[in-house]
């Protein structure tokens, strides 16, 4: 094909497939990302992992998407965007393998092999993010070069509609196949990489548009120092541990106040509908309010968002949903119109600038949002539990404390390390609620998970098949501390329990709300800065750029690969 642009206003075909290619990319992260989500409380069940260990999970996998988008942005026009995307193509791949062999290497390592095989499997996955993002960014700055952030908001529509279909993944099964295995769902994810795959293999990529206007790295550093860029910079911190921090976590949140896994899945996917429609009408708010005027709105709505959903007058649907709606409202524009705003005041800094606020955004989201929003429902549903249980919280807690990832070592005493409910004794006792009828007497024929697997563990025996010492270990304690403490004491603990994992998931959400307050405080403080320098302006990078393509599109001269 060739590399030419179309004459005129349109970019050319070239160009489309590369932005509808970018465009599946970030599908693929949105759906191995939203099924993740919906997935951690079969991990958590599976393996016996804790909210603060699967926290640190998702988390560690955000810091390996910042990392790659940092470190490729110094060298993507070096090394060329094509061959960065065969390295994301590879990484994507091989994070299927790797987290799929976290339930064969559980029966053989146990718990702890359990968490290596998810952890880097999860840092792989996100590693192939990162290096999409160094990519999918200034290449959709360089194709659209007049309204940047008209259509990095449409580009990053596909990260709601990855959202969208990794849930309707998860409820399709729930409905047709209940009973799959969650490596079934997670699997999916593998369609749309195979897709972006397909439609960039051997094809021509563009220079980014500051290395089309001949500027050189050494410039693109320099412009790294500005005060307003490094506050940009320092704001993406925040957006990333609200934004995916919350995300992280508000599938398994709204089920656990709900207490219905269809209408947790039905709230997500209208807010995420709700962000993925207005991302590709983004262009029109843009111009009626400039992009730090619809930053410092979004951060409004998502205070009051989290805030209210932290209430307890949101505990039922209506309320919950109405108040989701307004976070999904504020959540909508944060990400991509903060990368629009730098690339269009800070043109010069090319693909580095873009690739290192959004390596910063999603760093913050992997150490401090996943994690810390992890810590929080174990610290404050042990909290609620202590206070109105202690013999309830004696039985379920977790054999090893665990704390807010780094903070903890600092400030131990306003961040103490807590044991939180331990997630494999609270499968056996959820499990038993679907068991026993209304009257407490067992229903014909149901089984909890925990007797199905030792059922598995002896047929596999007495079929001179081997099974994992630990495993089996692991799954006898449990059964003898459910028979001598879970089981008799079930009644006096269920609602006691019920109390505290929802006070702990209400509360995170509540003290997360302080976030995009100081995000709120962060762009009023820039509105008043651009009144008092002549207002916000896109700044172009016009003399060394062809003439005659205002929509956007790369000229012919400035393709490589």
């Amino acid at each position: 094909m060739s590399s030419a642009s179309s004459p005129g206003n349109s970019p050319g075909l070239n160009e489309k497939i590369l932005f509808w290619a970018s465009f599946f990319t970030l599908i693929a992260a949105g759906i191995g990302f939203s099924v993740r989500g919906f997935i951690l409380k079969d991990w958590g069940n599976q393996f016996g992992f804790t909210q603060s260990e699967l926290g640190s999970i998702t988390g560690g996998g955000l810091v390996g998407f910042g990392i790659a988008i940092i470190f490729f942005s110094f060298c993507a026009d070096q090394f060329g965007y094509g061959k960065l995307m065969m390295v994301a193509f590879t990484l994507h791949a091989s994070s299927a393998i790797v987290t799929f062999a976290a339930t064969p290497v559980y029966g053989m390592y146990g718990k702890e092999g359990a968490y290596w095989c998810l952890y880097i499997g999860m840092w792989l996955f996100a590693l192939g993010n990162g290096t999409c993002e160094a990519v999918i960014n200034p290449l959709t700055a360089t194709l659209f070069p007049k309204n940047k952030t008209h259509w990095l908001n449409i580009l990053h529509a596909g990260w709601p509609l990855g959202l969208i279909l990794g849930a309707l993944i998860v409820l399709g099964f729930k409905q047709a196949a209940p009973d799959v295995r969650w490596e079934v769902k997670l699997g999916v994810f593998l369609v749309p990489v195979l897709l972006y795959g397909l439609m960039m293999f051997n094809r021509p990529f563009p220079h980014s548009e500051a290395k089309s206007s001949g500027v050189s790295m050494g410039t693109m550093v320099v412009t790294l120092v500005s005060p307003i860029l490094l506050f940009l910079f320092f704001l993406h911190a925040l957006v990333g541990y609200v934004e995916l921090g919350t995300d992280s976590w508000i599938g398994n949140i709204t089920e656990r106040v709900l207490a219905d896994e269809t209408k947790a899945l039905i709230a997500f996917i209208w807010t995420n509908a709700l962000m993925f429609t207005l991302r590709f009408f983004a262009g029109p708010i843009v111009e009626k309010i400039n992009p730090i005027g619809l930053l410092f709105v979004s951060a409004l709505m998502g205070t009051a968002g989290l805030f209210m959903l932290g209430q307890p007058f949101t505990n039922d649907i209506w309320p919950w949903m109405f108040a989701v709606t307004i976070y999904g409202l504020g959540k909508t524009f944060y990400w991509p119109t903060l990368l629009g705003t730098i690339s269009e005041r800070f043109p010069k800094g090319g693909a580095l600038a873009l690739g290192i606020s959004g390596g910063i955004g999603m760093i913050s989201a992997g150490m401090l949002g996943g994690p810390g929003i992890g810590y929080k429902q174990d610290y404050f549903a042990v909290e609620k539990a202590k206070e109105i249980a202690p013999a309830t919280y004696d039985r379920y807690k977790a054999p090893n404390a665990s704390g807010f990832p780094v903070f903890s070592n600092i400030a131990p005493d306003k961040l103490p390390p807590v044991a939180g409910l331990d997630n494999s004794k609270l499968k056996v006792f959820d499990d038993w609620g679907g068991v026993i009828d209304t009257d407490g007497k067992r229903k014909e024929g149901k089984k909890t998970t925990l007797e199905s697997d030792l059922e598995t563990v002896a047929r596999l025996e007495s079929e001179g098949k081997p099974v994992g010492a630990e495993l089996k270990e692991n799954l006898n304690k449990l059964k003898d501390w459910w028979e001598k403490d879970g089981r008799p004491n079930y009644t006096a603990d269920k609602d006691k329990l019920g109390e505290a994992r929802l006070y702990g998931a209400k509360q995170a959400l509540l003290y997360t709300a302080v976030v995009p307050a100081a995000l709120a405080v962060g762009f009023l403080l820039l509105i008043l800065y651009f009144m008092a320098t002549g207002g916000y302006k896109q700044v172009h990078l016009e003399a060394a750029r062809p003439s005659g393509r205002p929509a956007g599109g790369a000229d012919a001269g400035d393709w490589g690969r």
